[in-house]
């Protein structure tokens, strides 16, 4: 979850023009779920370049490593955002 925090900040450092950031997070009995949006201007698909970096494949990659999940995408009205789920264990060590 703290590599998908990281790695969603620093896409919105480096690709948007938003002034915040904002983080949630939720540990709950069954789940952590965590949530990076920010609110930077709406773009098209001709700004966005129709391209999908790395940093979003390699989140998606992590989340379901973990046996989790991962939204991302631009937020209605502008901003971005970036929503992950982790299946909590407790049996784990």
């Amino acid at each position: 979850a703290y590599r998908v925090i990281q790695e969603a900040l620093t896409n919105t450092r480096k690709h948007s023009r938003a002034t915040t950031a904002n983080i949630s997070v939720h540990y709950g009995l069954t789940e952590l779920e965590v949530e990076v949006f920010d609110d930077g201007p709406e773009r098209d698909a001709e700004q966005a370049g129709g391209q999908v970096g790395h940093g979003l494949i390699g989140m998606r990659e992590r989340a379901a490593l973990h046996g989790g999940h991962l939204r991302a995408g631009p937020r209605a009205g502008g901003g971005f955002s970036v929503h992950a789920s982790f299946p909590l264990n407790s049996d784990a060590a």
